[in-house]
């Protein structure tokens, strides 16, 4: 698959966390394969997490196929690039299309990013996962990463005005260990595993976060911040 538009769209990513003046911590970099597919599991917390998830695997000169709304593809500026990279186009009105889209490609050793959250959480917790990640991660036989984005929603995120001034907000992206489900395995209680685990990561990269979480908008309450309570 030619890549013609990835490699740009990098440098302009990195342009712009340089603009931003990020403080980018990225841990385990290691756990990206090399080569074959995977699925990328991932928090979702604020509008920039595609690229950030995108920038973690740099390292690993791969790139990622992320499945998203149909809305953005046929946005004039957004779809001509997501079609560009190779991103998958989701219609939630007939899921079962992008579904093949993204299990051809799987098995083709590619990629694919996914937030199962479906989308973003306004209380910074996981919340309840769609079972799309496993269904696809065992028809094509391929592991999952579980990956967490931490501070991301302080620049932008739903509900709440975006902050685009340079202020050397940290964003920590914490990639983890392949996670492989068997085709015999519940669904469900493997869902809930992978929920098991990107929680204790997302706990993890909050407890070793450089700033106070105490009274900000963008902390869960769980943390003495003022987001919303999870509604589940």
């Amino acid at each position: 698959m030619a890549d013609f538009v990835y490699p740009p769209v990098i440098i302009v990513a990195k342009l712009f966390w340089k603009y931003l003046g990020l403080a980018l911590s990225i841990t385990g970099s290691e756990n990206i394969p090399r080569k074959g597919g995977a699925i990328m599991a991932i928090n979702h917390i604020g509008y920039l997490d595609f690229a950030l998830a995108g920038t973690a695997v740099v390292p690993a000169k791969r790139y990622v196929r992320f499945m998203a709304k149909k809305e953005i593809f046929d946005n004039k500026v957004a779809g001509p690039l997501m079609r560009g990279m190779h991103h998958i186009n989701v219609d939630r009105s007939s899921g079962s299309a992008s579904f093949v889209v993204a299990l051809r490609a799987l098995r083709a050793g590619e990629i694919i990013g996914i937030f199962p959250e479906a989308t973003i959480s306004k209380s910074f917790e996981i919340k309840e996962l769609k079972t799309g990640v496993v269904r696809l991660s065992t028809g094509a036989g391929v592991p999952i990463i579980p990956t967490i984005i931490w501070g991301s929603q302080r620049i932008w995120t739903k509900g709440v005005p975006k902050d685009l001034r340079r202020k050397h907000v940290p964003i920590s992206i914490m990639v983890g260990k392949p996670i492989v489900f068997d085709k015999s395995d519940d669904v469900a209680s493997a869902e809930v595993k992978l929920r098991q685990v990107m929680t204790q990561m997302l706990h993890e990269a909050q407890n070793q976060y450089p700033d106070s979480h105490k009274g900000q908008r963008w902390a869960p309450l769980r943390l003495g911040g003022t987001a919303p309570a999870p509604l589940n």
